[in-house]
């Protein structure tokens, strides 16, 4: 039986900070050489995102495809972008043992965390291969996301139980982005009515080492330049979003549904039916204006 703390009773929708209805994150994998370039065209056009990373398979020379150790710390560290666990050996994990899997993740951040002296909560599955096992052993290793590399070629933000199994929008190669990134940059508050659009998630995913191989930088630029800069999108890491949506997911209401109450330390964004935005402090009570008749 439903009652009326339900949200979708009471039609309230999530939005990103600043009350945008859009964001967009990347994901690019294995640690390369050419993330080099790819960050400076992120840093460019002020997208964001996540660096997986394989710390077992760190390069011993510069002249390596893959970043050695203090190549990888030099561009990661403060760069504004996340670093995430990629498996030490970036092992297919359903081929190996329980045993094998854990050791794979959980030694792989442990040592991020070493390196970049921070909490590694997010992943991405090497070749995207995961199953039920697989989601098992993330959660007893403290991962809290990670991304396999289905497409959907939809922009639908995570539910609750849908983070340890992520499909991105697309990979770069796809040869929908550019129709999927105007669908996305065209869409607007008008479309459908503005309570009833559903807020919005792009998220992009690759190899940096492919546009070298296929000498095909202009796919990135121009992706970036057309989606970039923009202020009705929140340009994200994976773990900022994560991060965000399970704040709104958190949210607890009054009977009466004319407050809310934000227990974490997130400031979160809520449009409720009519028009009505309501701003719910981090660790705060925050009134809920009553509908207008």
């Amino acid at each position: 039986m439903q009652t009326v703390l339900d949200k979708s009773i009471k039609r309230v929708n999530m939005r990103f900070p600043g009350f945008k209805m859009k964001a967009l994150t990347l994901s690019y994998d294995d640690g390369v050489v050419f993330d080099r370039k790819l960050m400076q065209i992120m840093d460019e056009y002020g997208l964001k995102g996540t660096f997986n990373i394989n710390t077992g398979l760190f390069a011993n020379s510069e002249d390596s495809r893959r970043l050695t150790k203090e190549g990888a710390y030099k561009l990661y560290a403060n760069s504004g972008h996340e670093v995430a666990v990629h498996g030490v050996k970036h092992l297919s994990l359903p081929n190996f043992t329980t045993a094998a899997m854990a050791n794979d993740i959980l030694n792989d951040r442990k040592e991020l965390e070493k390196m970049f002296d921070r909490l590694i909560f997010g992943c991405a599955y090497a070749n995207g291969h995961y199953d039920q096992e697989s989601i098992d052993v993330l959660k007893t290793c403290g991962i809290k996301y990670s991304r396999g590399v289905k497409s959907t070629e939809r922009f639908d933000v995570p539910q609750k139980d849908e983070w340890l199994k992520l499909s991105p929008t697309c990979h770069h190669k796809n040869p929908k982005l550019m129709e999927l990134a105007e669908k996305f940059v065209n869409y607007n508050e008008e479309d459908w009515g503005m309570f009833y659009r559903r807020p919005m998630l792009f998220y992009l995913w690759g190899h940096s080492y492919e546009f070298n191989d296929n000498n095909n930088w202009e796919i990135i630029e121009n992706f970036a330049k057309y989606v970039g800069k923009r202020d009705d999108v929140w340009y994200a890491t994976n773990i900022e979003i994560y991060n965000y949506v399970t704040a709104y997911d958190n949210l607890e209401y009054s009977v009466e549904y004319d407050k809310v109450y934000n227990p974490s330390n997130i400031d979160v964004y809520l449009f409720f039916v009519g028009g009505r935005r309501v701003l719910a402090k981090a660790g705060q009570v925050t009134p809920i204006p009553p509908e207008k008749a």
